[in-house]
């Protein structure tokens, strides 16, 4: 056994105590709570999504002929087919949810002003990213309707000014869902999106290492206590990992992933449902019409953007740092509220 670790050792010299003071960092003590590591939950559940994905991409046929029974087949025929799938679907709700949770956090506690504007923005393409990722799985099944619900988001990036029908095109491959549509989405959904999202993560955790982690104080905590971050962090971490594959294995188990009716191109249900992050869309396209409920998005989708910017201009304005805090809490309330309105009702 010398003999081999010598070998190695000569050709990749490793000094164990340069590595140990890397990690070493001090990380303020706030992070002990749960709400402030949200952030590394997505980035967590984004591995196992890559793990399954790659799993059910051995079964998965990408055409509108054979993607329904594929799938089918890895549901009820492939040897734990129906837990990796749930797994993966039951994955994206999760990433999804704590996803806008960690963007949640980071506005409520003003994380986003001077100097970490740039985190915030790549924050946001990242939310959009993974959004997007999620609409572009929920479509593979090709299923009544995850086809419709295609449709009808086809339609409304047909009504954005511009660039909408190049959009439209694009994602469908011509004039309305057809062949071309599923290996575009596939292509979407396991290569172009993946790899923006993980260039986006290497950009946010890079600005993350150079800034450092905001440093917030509590009244039972004491001025500058610090905690290490190997190997105190790196266990809790782990540990949330830990409870997270429990979760996922729970959920996956106890609410499996099913299959509904395939595709219908000449039946339209009487009820279209997206997936729950997109439901305020649907219940305020019903509310407010196509084209005003579009340019009514497109705007507050900037104003999510620019936030730091405007919250910098109000503070200015009004050196009032708390108006932030309330047109977050109503807009968590009208979201909320779209939200269940649209996934009570029938119609």
């Amino acid at each position: 056994m010398s003999s081999v670790s010598g070998w190695f050792k000569e050709r990749l010299p490793f000094d164990g105590s340069k590595l140990q003071h890397l990690t070493s960092e001090p990380v303020p003590y706030h992070m002990k709570r749960w709400w402030f590591c949200l952030g590394g939950t997505p980035a967590y559940l984004f591995m196992v999504q890559v793990v399954t994905g790659i799993l059910l991409a051995f079964y998965y046929e990408a055409s509108t002929a054979r993607a329904y029974e594929s799938v089918r087949y890895i549901t009820e025929d492939a040897a734990f087919g129906w837990y990796l799938r749930s797994v993966h679907k039951w994955g994206a709700t999760l990433m999804i949810a704590t996803m806008i949770l960690h963007q949640m956090r980071v506005f409520f506690t003003g994380a986003y002003r001077k100097p970490r504007e740039i985190n915030w923005l790549v924050g946001m393409l990242i939310l959009v990213t993974t959004l997007v990722i999620g609409f572009t799985g929920y479509s593979l099944v090709f299923e009544q309707l995850s086809y419709w619900g295609v449709t009808v988001g086809g339609n409304i990036s047909k009504s954005v000014p511009v660039v909408g029908p190049l959009m439209h095109d694009f994602l469908f491959g011509g004039a309305q869902y057809g062949a071309p549509t599923v290996p575009r989405l596939y292509v979407l959904h396991a290569a172009v999106l993946p790899v923006v999202l993980v260039l986006l993560l290497v950009v946010h955790f890079t600005v993350l290492r150079i800034q450092g982690v905001t440093d917030f104080r509590f009244s039972d905590e004491d001025e500058g206590k610090t905690f290490r971050f190997f190997p105190d962090h790196v266990y809790t971490e782990i540990i949330a990992g830990l409870v997270l594959m429990i979760l996922l294995s729970a959920l996956a188990t106890i609410f499996p992933a099913f299959m509904g009716p395939k595709a219908d191109p000449l039946t339209t249900p009487e009820v279209i449902k997206p997936e729950w992050w997109f439901m305020v869309t649907f219940r305020w396209l019903k509310l407010m019409g196509i084209t005003a409920a579009v340019l009514s998005m497109g705007l507050i989708v900037f104003l999510m953007f620019v936030w730091p910017f405007v919250d910098a201009w109000i503070v200015r304005r009004t050196r009032n740092k708390e108006v932030s805090t309330v047109v977050g809490v109503i807009a968590v309330i009208a979201i909320t509220g779209l939200t269940v309105w649209e996934a009570l009702v029938a119609h």
